[in-house]
């Protein structure tokens, strides 16, 4: 199942949010997710087999591959593996939350594909609008 959509969700607690149901029934039948620092200042969540796999990937690469090791370490460094509660809640460590500068009451979550996002809104809205100019001055290309 693909991670689609996008939800504006509060926080409960001191970086404790709900994953809105939808991410939750894409995740499957897994308590667990992998969560780490994404690009564009937001998180990245995976399906733990999907980060394994895209994990081992990145691994079979050269060491030599200054690239790769700088990918390696923005991602392995952050990586965490959260455990969702009964009510569908989790708690986002504080590094990530600052990585994000998630430090409002609200979160973001978007999906895209494989894998979700949990943005703040002050970067979502922003960088959402120049995404819809780019995709308008594409077209007009054509």
């Amino acid at each position: 199942m693909l991670f689609l959509g996008e939800y504006r969700v509060t926080f409960t607690g001191q970086g404790r949010i709900v994953i809105p149901k939808k991410i939750r029934e894409a995740l499957g039948e897994a308590r667990t997710f992998t969560l780490t620092k994404g690009f564009d200042r937001c998180l990245s969540g995976f399906r733990n087999e999907e980060w394994e796999k895209g994990a081992s990937e990145l691994m079979s690469n050269s060491v030599l591959e200054m690239q790769k090791v700088e990918m390696k370490r923005h991602l392995f460094s952050s990586a965490t593996t959260l455990e969702i509660d009964d009510q569908g809640r989790v708690v986002i460590p504080k590094n990530l939350l600052e990585y994000a500068d998630l430090a409002d009451k609200e979160a973001v979550l978007i999906g895209v594909g494989t894998y979700f996002e949990i943005w703040s809104p002050s970067r979502w809205t922003p960088y959402i609008k120049e995404v819809e100019g780019n995709i308008k001055s594409y077209a007009n290309k054509q």
